[in-house]
């Protein structure tokens, strides 16, 4: 799914222009748990105003929060402690199993989130993956979130470039501060922000990111609309947004990129230990420490190797596996494409392939649509394949975005591991029925855990083979090699942030283990260094919910139900591992009275 969803769940919490709705709930005696959790949902959208133009709501389409400033914060942890104060009024013994669950849902929320407020990330604004810029230039494309349907919507945009100004500003400012406490992001991490910046520091204005929506104007817009907007956004783009990025470059290039740290790991940074011990809890929502996060990426490395054995001795190579990982990156018949269209053909044919499996282990099918998009040139460098959830009034798919960096290079061999993963039935079935499952409070709609998301990602590709898929052993490995690619994260993750790695070291490791390219090797490295602790989160949620499968299917017997267990594991949201068990533990016993 998209990489950055996460970050701005987290990041982009601010009150925007809402003062006076939020001294109406503050101290309010709500009589439901139902009216708290509105009340919540509705606070928590015009704080997050990115969000919930994600989700299809149009009503702060022209916000943009700044979301780097003490203010923000202040106004984060009033938000969380009071409705935390809320929560405890209401007793959690006297509730059913489903309002237990969501209250013990946001109570994990309040309180992660007012722990992450202990930790200065707020001077490490930006990186190569997590970057307002970036995201603002994918939105203004008018292929992503931001509509570009009516006037409004393009007047809506305007009002949020003038908001991202401001953003720019303190993003400098916070970053001078952190490179005079030590909080600053890898150098290397820098050096590869800069060149995204340098994108859309320059004209002509007629071929800038910011300017294709004019050049994709509705129908019905009148011909006065079409010329006056068409002046507002070449003036935006002249005197606003060419000159913030062009400051946001030089001051990175001039600046800021000297003074980066050459260490790799967060613990790099004041109180990096602890941060990284905190990350490690919100992504993973276990105890669980570095080092044993590090020591269940050597066992599963261990144990995958030993699969990946067999597969090149049945393939009949002749050498060790390293040799063989080489043998993959250049082998010609696993490159057959000659246009992206191609590839994005072949993708819907996996689905194809798949459909009739689908519907023996799975009855509860999203009606959302959904589309297979190469990710966009300007992004596709730094950005890893992804899903991006669509609106339920039907207005935008659910998309599976993948990099096509060079047609001539894509393998077909990880090909049908990915689709499961990012479509179906990985992060398409599960966050677009999460999406469309109106029994939920729309809190728990909105909300997505990283372990429980890319768990059920990495879940959805063990599934392959019930799909009718891996039949071809380069297939199989391709599987293989994306489960070993998670359980490396384990290593290199930990090692880079708790172990004193280097990102050389890292990189090694990766080579040593998984047959991916180098280059998309260093890219990951670089990624697990800008966002520590997230690429944890898929081993960790996968084990779990093979775990509970495994119990349910022992303890059932012939009762067990492979659709009834999916749909156990669909059917409340996005939740923490221990929620999760506590649930399927409930099945169990309701499956055996």
């Amino acid at each position: 799914m998209n990489r950055l969803f996460a970050f701005l769940l987290f990041a982009s919490l601010v009150l925007a222009s809402c003062a006076s709705k939020d001294a109406t709930t503050r101290g309010r005696q709500f009589p439901t748990l139902d009216s708290l959790y509105k009340s919540y949902y509705e606070d928590y959208l015009r704080l997050n105003p990115l969000l919930a133009t994600s989700l299809g709501d149009p009503r702060y389409n022209d916000q943009l929060p700044n979301t780097i400033t003490q203010e923000h914060r202040n106004r984060v942890k009033e938000f969380y402690t009071r409705y935390r104060t809320q929560l405890l009024t209401f007793d959690p013994s006297t509730l059913s199993d489903n309002d237990r669950l969501s209250y013990d849902i946001l109570m994990h929320q309040c309180d992660i989130s007012l722990e992450g407020l202990k930790f200065n990330d707020d001077l490490m604004p930006m990186n190569q993956l997590r970057s307002l810029p970036t995201q603002m230039a994918q939105l203004a494309s008018g292929t992503g979130n931001q509509p570009f349907k009516t006037v409004t919507d393009y007047e809506n945009w305007i009002k949020r470039v003038d908001a991202f100004l401001p953003w720019c500003d303190s993003a400098i400012a916070n970053m001078r501060k952190g490179m005079k406490s030590g909080f600053v992001i890898p150098k290397v991490n820098a050096e590869k922000m800069i060149p995204q910046l340098a994108n859309f520091d320059h004209g002509p204005v007629k071929d800038h990111m910011y300017y294709m929506p004019i050049k994709k104007f509705p129908a019905d817009f009148s011909p006065e609309d079409t010329a006056r907007l068409a002046a507002a956004y070449r003036t935006m783009i002249e005197s606003k947004v060419i000159p913030a990025y062009q400051k946001l470059r030089t001051f990175a290039e001039t600046e800021y990129l000297p003074a980066c740290r050459q260490t790799s790991g967060i613990d790099g940074v004041p109180q990096g230990k602890e941060f990284y011990a905190y990350l490690l809890k919100r992504y993973t929502t276990t105890n669980m420490t570095a080092d044993e996060i590090f020591a269940l990426g050597q066992k599963e490395v261990a144990r995958i190797s030993e699969e990946m054995e067999k597969v090149k001795q049945q393939v009949g190579f002749k050498g060790d596996l390293p040799a063989f990982f080489d043998h993959l990156r250049t082998k010609k018949e696993l490159r057959p494409f000659k246009s992206g269209d191609e590839v994005v053909a072949a993708y819907y044919a996996i689905y194809d392939k798949m459909k009739p499996n689908l519907e023996r282990l799975f009855d509860k099918v999203p009606k959302m649509k959904f589309e297979v998009r190469p990710i966009e040139k300007f992004r596709e460098a730094t950005s890893a394949a992804h899903y991006m959830v669509g609106t339920t009034d039907g207005s935008r798919p659910g998309i599976f975005y993948f990099p096509l960096r060079n047609v001539n290079e894509y393998s077909t061999m990880a090909m049908e591991d990915l689709f499961v993963h990012e479509a179906i039935p990985g992060h398409h079935y599960q966050i677009a029925l999460k999406a469309e499952n109106t029994d939920l409070p729309e809190f728990r709609r909105a909300l997505s855990e990283t372990v429980f998301s890319e768990g059920w990602g990495l879940y959805a590709e063990s599934l392959g083979k019930e799909l009718g898929l891996y039949q071809d052993p380069y297939s199989y490995m391709g599987m293989l090699s994306g489960e070993m690619h998670r359980a490396i994260r384990l290593v290199v993750d930990a090692g880079l942030h708790s172990q004193g790695w280097t990102r050389e070291q890292a990189i090694d490791y990766f080579k040593e283990h998984g047959p991916q390219p180098e280059n998309a090797i260093i890219s990951e490295i670089e990624r697990y260094m800008a966002n520590p602790g997230q690429a944890v989160a898929y081993k960790v949620g996968q084990l779990k919910i093979l775990e509970l499968r495994a119990k349910a299917e022992k303890e059932l017997g012939d009762r067990f139900d492979i659709k009834q267990f999916h749909n156990e594991m669909l059917d409340a949201g996005s939740l923490p591992l221990n929620l999760l068990e506590q649930k399927i533990d409930r099945y169990i016993q309701r499956a055996n009275m």
